[in-house]
C-alpha cells in the first residue's frame, strides 16, 4: 500500500475480533513504530505489548476508572501496546505521540486494524501504574503517552468524516 493510500484510508475500529494479531504483522507495526522521528533523534519512547487477556483487563479497568465508567474503553482489542516516553526529554510528548502515529498507520498498511486510546498519562502516574511499570522492568521517568490497540474488526471500515472547511491556509 503506498502511503498516500494509508494516510487517507486508515480510521480509528472500535469493535474486534477476539483473534490475536498476526505474529509477523505485529513485529512490522513495532519496528515501525521504532522508525518515528524523535526530538534530535534521542529515541525518548518506549513501547510494552500487552496480549494477555488479564493484563489487558487489568489496564482498561485502570482506563475506565480514570474516565469513570464501567465499559472497556479498548473495545475488546486483542493486543495492547502502550506507549510511554522519558518525560526528561522536552520533546517526550511529540516523540510518543508520532510513534502511535506510526504505529497505527503500519497497522492499517499491514492489514491490522488501530485506535488510539486516551488516559495513559493518568494511567501511568497512579501508584497501580507505577507498580506495573516496577513489574515490567522499566525504570526511569517515564509517562504514558497512549495506548494503541490492535486487532481485526468487525464489520466494515468506518467512512471518513468530510474534512472541515478551513483546514489549510497558505501564506
Amino acid at each position: 500500500m503506498d502511503a498516500i493510500t494509508c494516510l487517507k484510508g486508515r480510521r480509528s475500529v472500535r469493535e474486534f475480533q477476539e483473534r490475536q494479531v498476526d505474529e509477523e504483522a505485529l513485529k512490522t507495526i513495532l519496528e515501525a513504530g521504532t522508525y518515528a522521528p524523535t526530538g534530535m533523534g534521542m529515541q525518548s519512547p518506549i513501547m510494552v505489548v500487552v496480549q494477555d487477556r488479564e493484563t489487558i483487563k487489568k489496564l482498561s479497568k485502570m482506563n475506565a476508572d480514570v474516565m469513570g465508567v464501567e465499559t472497556d474503553p479498548f473495545y475488546g482489542a486483542p493486543t495492547v501496546v502502550v506507549v510511554l516516553a522519558d518525560a526528561s526529554r522536552p520533546t517526550h510528548l511529540e516523540d510518543g505521540s508520532l510513534v502511535m502515529g506510526n504505529l497505527m498507520n503500519a497497522a492499517f498498511a499491514v492489514g491490522v486494524d488501530s485506535c488510539w486510546i486516551h488516559r495513559a498519562k493518568e494511567v501511568f502516574s497512579s501508584v497501580e501504574g507505577k507498580e506495573l511499570l516496577k513489574k515490567w522492568g522499566i525504570k526511569g521517568n517515564y509517562v504514558g503517552i497512549g495506548h494503541c490497540i490492535l486487532g481485526y474488526r468487525k464489520g466494515e471500515l468506518p467512512s471518513p468524516r468530510p474534512r472541515k472547511e478551513n483546514y489549510i491556509y497558505r501564506v
